[in-house]
């Protein structure tokens, strides 16, 4: 893969995740947890896993997504919590895309667990106290069951974009 389509790719999946994100931020969720998203921005992040030709190129993806959101309509604080998720994440979704054959549902929910449990411990240790921890069960079947819908997502797109990208 070229230079040049490379960083196309890296633009459009970024567009994807920002594009997922805004959409995610107009949908009301009920669970009884403050913050609590389905995490669709992270079916970008996953197909820039599966397309890409190195991983820094999605943790690219990642980066962009968290830094440009934070500066559309975050802040400081969120981007704290989302780069807490996302490394969390990612380095799970990496490991777990290298040395396993986990499907890639399984590998997202992972992810969505990995990305719950460290935003609850960061800000568990921004507000210096553990009685956030109470959420974890809440946060953590959550990020298991949306990442496994995250999970199906990415995959259903992978397999549309499929015919139309150069290998």
């Amino acid at each position: 893969m070229s230079g040049h389509h490379r960083l196309t790719r890296i633009a459009i999946l970024t567009a994807l995740s920002l594009i997922l994100f805004i959409l995610e931020s107009l949908l009301p969720l009920p669970l009884p947890v403050p913050g609590a998203k389905l995490g669709l921005a992270a079916a970008a992040t996953l197909i820039a896993l599966c397309t890409l030709p190195r991983t820094r190129d999605a943790a690219a993806v990642l980066a962009l997504r968290i830094l440009l959101s934070s500066f559309f309509g975050g802040g400081l604080a969120p981007m704290l919590y989302s780069a807490a998720g996302g490394a969390a994440s990612f380095a799970a979704m990496v490991f777990l895309r290298r040395h396993t054959q986990c499907s890639l549902p399984a590998v997202s929910a992972a992810g969505g667990f990995l990305h719950n449990m460290a935003q609850l411990l960061t800000a568990a240790a921004v507000m210096q106290t553990t009685a956030l921890l109470v959420y974890a069960p809440i946060l953590g079947a959550a990020g298991i069951g949306t990442g496994i819908a995250v999970g199906i997502l990415a995959q259903h797109l992978l397999q549309r974009m499929a015919a139309h990208l150069p290998k």
